[in-house]
Parts: C-alpha cells; sequence; structure tokens
C-alpha cells in the first residue's frame, strides 16, 4: 500500500489551519468587508452631488455611530433572524396581475396641528419645507434650525428667526454665528413660550450631531417635542433616512407623535 503523496499523484491533505490563523482570517475579511461597505456608502454620496463640506458632515456622522453599527451586526450575529414564514405558497388563489405603471400622484401636504411634532424622512429637505410653507401663517413667530437656510418664500420675514448651525471645529463666518444645542433650546423656549406658540422647524440634526454627541441630540430633540407639545406650537423636523443607526433613529422617531 502505497502513502499518499506527489508519487501517487494525489495532493496531500492540506493541515487545518491553527487558531491564530483562523482569527487572522476571519479578521481580515470582516476589515476587508467594512471597507468594501464604507467605500460603497461614500460613492453613493457622492453621486447624489453632494458638496465636500456635505459629505465631510456625512463621514464624520458615519464614524461617529461606529460603535453603534459594530454591535448591532455582533447581536445579528448571534441572534439571526428567524426563517420567513412559507405560508404564502400554499395559498390556491392566484395573483392578480400588476397594474400598468402609472405617474405617482403628489403627495398631499399634512396639516400641521398645534401641540403636534412631525418628523420628515427624506434625502434632502423638500416635503418638511412645504409643510413648512403651509403651516407657517397658522403661528405668530416660525423658528429655523438650519445649516443651509431652505426657501421661506411666502412666509413673512418678521415673524422668522434663523438660528445657523455649523460644524464644529470649522472657523468662518457660519461658525462664528452658529450656537450649541443649549443656546438653541433657550431660543426655542422663548418662542414657543410667548402668546401664541411658535412653529420650529430642524433640519440640521445631522450637522449638529458630527462631534458624535448623538445622546445629547437624542435629548435636545426629546425636549423640543415635548415644548411644542406643552405650550400649543408645532415642531417639524427633516432627517436623512440613513442618518444614523437604527439604535438612534428609533429613539428619535418615538420623540414624534407623526413620522411622515
Amino acid at each position: 500500500m502505497t502513502a499518499e503523496g506527489p508519487s501517487n499523484g494525489q495532493r496531500p491533505p492540506r493541515p487545518p489551519p491553527v487558531a491564530d490563523e483562523e482569527w487572522s482570517d476571519a479578521y481580515a475579511e470582516g476589515y476587508g468587508e467594512g471597507l468594501r461597505e464604507a467605500l460603497r456608502e461614500m460613492l453613493q454620496h457622492a453621486s447624489r452631488g453632494h458638496t465636500a463640506q456635505e459629505l465631510r458632515l456625512l463621514i464624520e456622522s458615519r464614524l461617529a455611530r461606529i460603535r453603534e453599527d459594530v454591535e448591532l451586526k455582533r447581536k445579528g450575529l448571534l441572534g439571526p433572524p428567524r426563517r420567513p414564514s412559507y405560508g404564502p405558497l400554499f395559498r390556491t388563489a392566484p395573483a392578480a396581475p400588476s397594474p400598468a405603471p402609472r405617474e405617482a400622484a403628489p403627495r398631499p401636504i399634512e396639516s400641521v396641528e398645534r401641540g403636534v411634532s412631525y418628523l420628515v424622512l427624506e434625502e434632502r429637505p423638500a416635503r418638511a419645507v412645504e409643510l413648512l410653507r403651509s403651516a407657517a401663517g397658522k403661528f405668530p413667530r416660525v423658528v429655523v434650525v438650519t445649516f443651509h437656510a431652505p426657501d421661506l418664500a411666502g412666509i413673512e420675514p418678521s415673524k422668522v428667526t434663523r438660528i445657523p448651525v455649523a460644524v464644529r471645529g470649522v472657523v468662518g463666518a457660519v461658525a462664528d454665528d452658529a450656537l450649541g444645542p443649549q443656546e438653541i433650546a433657550g431660543r426655542i423656549r422663548t418662542a414657543t413660550e410667548a402668546e401664541g406658540g411658535a412653529l420650529v422647524y430642524i433640519d440640521a440634526l445631522e450637522v449638529m450631531a458630527s462631534g458624535g454627541a448623538t445622546e445629547l441630540l437624542v435629548r435636545f430633540v426629546q425636549w423640543v417635542a415635548d415644548q411644542v407639545a406643552r405650550n400649543r406650537s408645532a415642531l417639524i423636523v427633516s432627517l436623512g433616512p440613513n442618518s444614523f443607526g437604527d439604535p438612534v433613529k428609533s429613539l428619535l422617531q418615538r420623540a414624534f407623535n407623526k413620522v411622515l
């Protein structure tokens, strides 16, 4: 009986990898997948026409929530999702034919009510601005917390208080005029507690969290939502659907009466 080896044309079996090699292989594979995911995400942002400053904000926001994303991935690996139900496969009724594609009808603008907070999930502020314009006439004052001022056509300028938000660590005219969360909260308190209340519009949560202070940001949003509820005011927030990880996004959504 001949031993297996090069003499009989068979490849000798590969010895099993040692523990250190298994660990290094798993680490390298995970590291590579993380790089690929990050680069794909940046390519998507770049293809949407973001400016260099906006890209920087998105990257800083992404870096700030890496720990949350890693923890979410770890829990997903420890407890994989359940297998889908196969009930629909055994239904005897045939599926209805797909209707011919039609142009999407414009969505009706939500009627903003006093004491209610609205979260609009959108890539760029658009529908939230529509809500702002449609509801501004119901309030004696409007507070706009923003990084890029939205188009406020149709709103009386004298009733608008604009609060600029800037990236931490960036020196410039906008940064010099910008306020921190505590100062912004003070301005909102003054406006909402005045006679007739106020309509508060915010589209700069991603910028406010650029320094990694997501916990402070969540508390700020919860406070503003409670403030408008107690003072018969209203809150409209525009937020990118992928701006934060699932744990933070869940906390933010729970602070609002309506998510659009």
